[in-house]
């Protein structure tokens, strides 16, 4: 049996390590020069493998998509993750957060390893092949630098990511042409992202770059879920982004998208109740500044403050009730998401009612998908990688297990 995948992240790699497992030929295509190139830049600064967070924890990240998604981790999850890590000869330690990195907290030699290890069980790779579609005879088209190829397989995985990131190969560009043969897809959209504010130019002249750290965050979404977060995030030029930003963005996007506009509440003193933080806000400051008075009593100072000279009217601000509410509870509104070509990561994809549970398309048969472009998200801190290797690892095996089946039918 002859397997086609298409991309070569993580999500391709691992269906080409399951299909060659069960005994495919497996010939890998993938639009870039070089393989996993996403992968790379998103371990440039460290690669957040998975992480270490209890089972009902780790699941809950996927949000609406847990029960789909937790198939996959059952079978391939983060312990199985970094088992097979060391199996390449890469050992991995647990960050103070619970994220799990490679020792040496570089992508490169693990991908290496990966690489040689598909090679040496039996991997074809072809770069620089884009795949434009179907031909007439329901062949795979591909344009290379040699010109135009077809290309029949037994069975064929997807696994070109979603839509960001496009000059790493991410670009979005098989959603009209799933959509020429009635696949279900809900639209693209940018996950793990940043989002617009409309800073002042005072507060972006003077913040912009500025980390802000440590705060909580609470966002809800249209239908009412309350999400609350704890972590740090980046003051940008044009609004916010980071670590807590991600983690609450769907449910900010999703407001922008009913009201025209989400709502972020930040607790700018986490450490501090309410009531302490009033009865500190309420010394006599004598002829120290309020600056100083909030460096000292509460211990705001720097871009924090910033947020507040910003967002906080002057009268809230000479009332230590009212400030030291506005500290536990500052309201910023978001505008809007930043574009998807910005993103992280894409919700958004070929929805599951779409796919069977070896993730093969209903209405194509024989055609299966992995990765992002399936209709799921997670934040960043593992969640997202894990899922990747998984929905890859479960389309290879279902892709064998399909042409097992129906080899064993055709006898």
């Amino acid at each position: 049996m002859n397997i086609a995948i298409i991309g070569g992240g993580p999500a391709g790699l691992m269906a080409a390590e399951a299909a060659l497992s069960g005994g495919a030929r497996v010939d890998l295509y993938d639009s870039m020069a070089s393989i996993g190139r996403k992968f790379l830049l998103a371990g440039k600064g460290g690669l957040n493998l998975t992480h270490t967070d209890p089972a009902e924890l780790f699941l809950a990240r996927y949000g609406e998509r847990r029960e789909q998604v937790a198939p996959w981790l059952a079978e391939f999850g983060p312990e199985a993750l970094r088992k097979w890590a060391r199996g390449l000869g890469i050992e991995t330690c647990v960050g103070s957060s619970g994220r799990v990195f490679p020792t040496d907290m570089k992508a490169a030699p693990l991908l290496r390893a990966w690489l040689r290890r598909l090679r040496q069980t039996g991997l074809t790779v072809h770069v620089r092949h884009r795949w434009c579609g179907w031909d007439d005879a329901g062949a795979l088209r591909f344009e290379t630098t040699d010109g135009p190829l077809a290309v029949q397989a037994d069975a064929v995985i997807f696994a070109m990511g979603g839509g960001s990131w496009p000059k790493l190969g991410s670009d979005g560009a098989w959603v009209p042409l799933f959509a020429k043969r009635a696949i279900p897809i809900a639209p693209l959209q940018p996950a793990n992202c940043g989002f617009d504010v409309g800073w002042s130019e005072h507060f972006r002249a003077k913040f912009a770059g500025h980390p802000v750290k440590t705060v909580g965050v609470v966002a809800k979404s249209p239908t009412g879920s309350v999400m609350r977060r704890m972590g740090e995030f980046v003051i940008t030029e044009t609004g916010v982004e980071g670590g807590v930003i991600y983690a609450v963005a769907p449910y900010l996007r999703d407001e922008i998208q009913v009201t025209g506009r989400g709502t972020l509440r930040l607790d700018l003193a986490p450490d501090r109740e309410l009531p302490r933080l009033i009865k500190d806000l309420s010394q006599p400051r004598g002829k120290r500044t309020m600056a100083t008075h909030l460096q000292r009593r509460a211990h705001i100072e720097g871009v924090k403050s910033g947020l507040l000279r910003e967002i906080v009217s002057k009268e809230d601000f000479t009332d230590p009730t009212r400030l030291a509410a506005a500290i536990k509870s500052l309201t910023l509104t978001l505008v809007a998401p930043r574009p998807l070509e910005e993103a992280i990561s894409t919700a958004g994809g070929v929805t599951f009612e779409a796919l069977d549970n070896r993730l093969m398309l209903r209405v194509l048969p024989g055609l299966f998908c992995a990765g992002e472009m399936l209709d799921w998200e997670a934040p960043t801190g593992g969640y997202l990688l894990t899922a990747c290797f998984a929905s890859g690892r479960a389309a290879g095996m279902g892709a064998v297990a399909w042409l097992t089946e129906r080899a064993g039918r055709a006898r």
